[in-house]
């Protein structure tokens, strides 16, 4: 990462230099003076960029507290891709980027660097993480940081403006499809096991394994972004599911399922046509093969993250390629907000201190596709009612947006505890607030 470069793209310089990118540009021809210009104003247009963040030195690691090492190599590279949507003004530009998330207050400081760089409203920028936990740990915290991930946060600052830049700058007429998949690769992992306590009795427990018979949210929800003519541009997709198929024991910079998934669907559609992947709401659901401590190198043995993202990437192909009906119609709209929620009790808190949490929730349409982000890791079952209570026919959940709240669980399962519950700041009554919330947000996109 960091890497300078000129981009040649459709035989044009670009006006700028940027580093790692590429930029999907496409061009159309119109006839009529100043009523074709005027027709090309009223279109739904779109603007595509990615570059490479793949560490160039070693970093600390994210996602698990007992890996202490820095990493020793890279198994698949790490991207950030940029997707740009813009009519009559509005503007929606979305940020999938190859990282566990932004935390320890990273997400209002990039976000913060990127508004002033780029024109938008705040409610305009969905600032996105995969949530592998192969990836460098993303702070500016100098003090307690190893000096080469606070470098490595700061170069990122600066290539996801690049990339957004270079996609606002790339806008062209566009048409859009939407399709839904399934996948089985997601598997709830709140495992009850009874265990025998000090005076002989049993007790439930809930343990991070595979509870087969738990809730999981199955849809695969992919968007087809075309040129007039139908070409591909790009294959954005929507999936609940932990990037945790790699351990603590795993020392490669990897994107693990979701990563490797944008990397399978590239590969297959071919060209230069771009992949960024969403994480749904998978607080609590894991991989099927899950915390391994390598790329298993055994002959004949394909690698658990390999298989798994294959599937994934394979379901993402499939579903594009059944999305035949295309549209440039619809209108762009967006809101933020950022809730005040019930916390949970906490001695350090005084009587009459107000105990709350926060958490920013971000909606968006385009026609009739809704994107609805939420900084925090919501548990499944959250995301799947707030879906039901979407009037849009098509509802993008997407978590580890425009901030890092920690887990968001349902109160039916607080009694049982576990880890999600345990370390949440939340609450039992905070996550029926936020379905209620996104609701009236996303009804009053629907409506406007």
């Amino acid at each position: 990462m960091g890497k300078t470069e000129k981009i040649d793209v459709m035989n044009k310089k670009l006006p700028y230099v940027l580093p790692c990118i590429t930029v999907f540009m496409w061009t159309f021809s119109f006839v009529g003076g100043q009523n074709a210009v005027a027709e090309t104003k009223s279109l739904f247009h779109c603007g595509l960029a990615r570059a490479d963040i793949t560490p160039a030195k070693p970093v600390q690691m994210s996602g698990y507290a007992s890996r202490k090492d820095l990493s020793q190599g890279v198994h698949d590279p790490l991207s950030v891709r940029v997707i740009a949507f813009e009519k009559e003004g509005k503007k929606l530009v979305l940020v999938s980027t190859d990282v566990l998330g932004f935390y320890g207050g990273t997400a209002e400081k990039i976000r913060s660097v990127l508004l002033k760089r780029c024109p938008l409203a705040p409610s305009e920028l969905f600032l996105c993480a995969i949530h592998t936990h192969a990836a460098p740990t993303v702070t500016l915290d100098e003090k307690t940081a190893h000096r080469n991930n606070v470098e490595y946060t700061q170069t990122l600052t600066g290539t996801i403006g690049d990339c957004i830049e270079a996609a606002l700058q790339s806008m062209a007429p566009a048409a859009m499809g939407t399709g839904r998949g399934f996948s089985p690769i997601g598997m709830n992992r709140r495992e009850k096991r009874m265990v025998t306590s000090a005076d002989g009795s049993a007790q439930a427990v809930i343990n991070l394994g595979r509870n087969p018979y738990g809730p999981t949210d199955k849809e695969v929800l992919v968007a087809r972004i075309s040129r007039w003519d139908g070409s591909p541009v790009a294959a954005l997709f929507d999936y609940a599911c932990h990037s945790t198929s790699l351990g603590p024991r795993n020392y490669l910079i990897s994107g693990d399922i979701l990563g490797l998934a944008e990397q399978c669907v590239e590969k297959i559609l071919g060209g230069s046509l771009m992949a960024p992947a969403f994480a749904g709401a998978c607080g609590d659901i894991d991989p099927w093969f899950r915390v391994l401590p390598e790329f298993n190198t055994e002959p004949g043995w394909i690698p658990e993250p390999v298989l798994l993202a294959t599937l994934l990437g394979e379901e993402v192909v499939h579903t594009f390629r059944k999305i035949d009906s295309l549209s440039d119609k619809g209108t762009i709209r967006t809101s933020i907000a950022t809730l005040k929620l019930p916390a949970k009790e906490n001695k350090d808190f005084m009587p009459a201190e107000p105990r709350e949490a926060e958490l920013t929730i971000t909606a968006a349409c385009v026609g009739q596709v809704a994107f609805i982000g939420f900084g925090c890791e919501m548990l499944t079952e959250i995301g799947m009612a707030i879906k039901k209570a979407s009037p849009f026919p098509y509802t993008f959940v997407i978590t580890h947006c425009n901030g890092a709240a920690g887990y968001l669980p349902p109160a039916d399962l607080y009694p049982e505890g576990g880890y999600e519950v345990q370390s949440s700041h939340f609450a039992p009554e905070a996550a029926e607030i936020v379905v209620r919330h996104a609701g009236k947000m996303l009804h009053a996109l629907h409506a406007d």
